[in-house]
C-alpha cells in the first residue's frame, strides 16, 4: 500500500512538473532571446520607490526638490510682485480719446518721440521735395484734417515717398509718410483723406507708446509661462504672437479706422468715400490673406465695419454744416481757375 501511494505521488509530481515546465517553455516563446527570465522575487524584494514632484516618500509636500510654488517665500514674492504689478497697472489706465476705451499706458510722450528718430532719419533720403505737387497735395488735405480736429499744437510733419508700396504710415510726435503707390488707390481727396485720418488718428490715440506698454505687459507673462511650464522658446513665441501681438495690432488698427473716419467727417470730406477706397483696395489684394496672422485687419473686414459705422459719421458730417462747407468750397475752386 505504501508503495502505490509513493508511485501515485510520484505520478502526480511528474505531471506537475510537466506542466509547469510547457508553461515556462511557452511563455519564453514571447520573450525575446537576449532578454532576462523573470524572477517573481523581485516584484517582493524590489519595490520601486516612486517621487512626485521631487517630494520623499512618505512625506508629501516636504520633500526635497519641491516646486517653487509650493514654497512659501515664493508663495510671498510672488505675492507682492502681483499686488504691485497690479498697482502699477490699475494706476497706469487711461481712455482713448474719442472711443473712451481703457488701456495701459506706461510710456510717456518724449519717450515716444525719441523712439521715433533714428524711424525718420531711416527714411530721409527718400522724401520728396517740399514743393514736389505730391507733396502739397497731402499736406493740404492733412491739414484740413488738423484744424477741424483742433490738433494745430502738435508738430506735424507731412511726407511722400516715392515707392510702389500702397502705405502710409506715422511716427510719433505727428510724422506722417504717404507712398506714391497708394495714390491711385485713394484715388479722389475724400480717399486720401480716409488714409490720412487714418494715420492722424494713430497719432491722436497714441499707439504706438500703447504698443510698446503692451509688449511689456507680454514678454513678462511669457517669462511667468516659460518659469510654469518650461515651453521651447519658439512655441512660446508663436503662442505670443497668435494670441496676445497681432490681436492687439488689429484692434489698434481698427479703432483708428474708426477714429479716422469720425476726423474725416468733421473735416467735411465724404466719410462715404472710405468705403469704396478700402474696395478699390481689396481688389488689388492677390493671394489669400488670413487675417488672425497679419497686424492689420483685411480689406474686406474694414469695409464691412465702415459699413457699421457710416450712420455716426453721417451724423457727424451734417453736424459739421458740411453741405454748406463744401458749397463754398466748390465756388472758391471755380473762381481760383478764372484766368484774369
Amino acid at each position: 500500500m505504501l508503495a502505490s501511494a509513493v508511485a501515485r505521488a510520484g505520478r502526480i509530481l511528474s505531471v506537475h512538473q510537466t506542466a509547469a515546465s510547457r508553461g515556462f517553455h511557452s511563455s519564453l516563446r514571447h520573450q525575446s532571446p537576449s532578454s532576462p527570465v523573470p524572477n517573481p522575487l523581485s516584484k517582493i524584494i524590489l519595490r520601486p520607490q516612486y517621487k512626485r514632484f521631487g517630494q520623499d516618500p512618505g512625506r508629501p509636500g516636504r520633500g526635497r526638490g519641491l516646486p517653487i510654488f509650493y514654497d512659501k517665500r515664493y508663495q510671498v514674492i510672488g505675492g507682492a510682485v502681483t499686488v504691485g504689478g497690479g498697482l502699477y497697472y490699475v494706476t497706469h489706465l487711461e481712455k482713448v480719446p474719442m472711443t473712451g476705451r481703457r488701456r495701459f499706458m506706461d510710456v510717456s510722450v518724449h519717450q515716444e518721440e525719441m523712439m521715433a528718430k533714428e524711424a525718420y532719419n531711416h527714411y530721409q533720403h527718400q522724401m520728396l521735395p517740399d514743393n514736389h505737387p505730391y507733396t502739397l497735395y497731402v499736406r493740404r488735405i492733412a491739414q484740413r484734417i488738423i484744424r477741424a480736429a483742433g490738433m494745430e499744437n502738435l508738430d506735424w510733419e507731412f511726407h511722400v515717398i516715392h515707392s510702389d508700396e500702397k502705405n502710409a504710415f506715422v511716427l510719433p510726435g505727428g510724422k506722417v509718410f504717404v507712398f506714391t503707390g497708394i495714390l491711385p488707390v485713394a484715388e479722389n481727396e475724400d480717399g486720401l483723406a480716409t488714409v490720412l485720418g487714418h494715420e492722424i488718428a494713430h497719432q491722436l490715440a497714441r499707439h504706438s507708446a500703447e504698443k510698446l506698454s503692451f509688449t511689456k505687459i507680454a514678454l513678462l507673462i511669457g517669462i511667468v509661462v516659460s518659469l510654469v511650464f518650461d515651453p521651447s522658446w519658439s512655441m512660446q513665441r508663436i503662442m505670443m504672437d497668435l494670441g496676445m501681438m497681432l490681436p492687439f495690432s488689429r484692434k489698434c488698427e481698427t479703432e483708428a479706422d474708426r477714429i479716422g473716419l469720425q476726423l474725416i467727417a468733421q473735416a467735411c470730406f465724404d466719410p462715404r468715400e472710405s468705403i469704396k477706397m478700402w474696395e478699390r483696395m481689396s481688389s488689388q489684394e492677390r493671394g489669400l490673406s488670413l487675417a488672425f496672422l497679419n497686424t492689420h485687419p483685411s480689406s474686406k473686414g474694414r469695409v464691412a465695419k465702415l459699413e457699421e459705422w457710416m450712420p455716426e459719421a453721417m451724423n457727424t458730417w451734417h453736424m459739421s454744416n458740411c453741405s454748406e462747407t463744401n458749397a463754398y468750397a466748390d465756388m472758391f475752386n471755380r473762381v481760383k481757375h478764372v484766368s484774369w
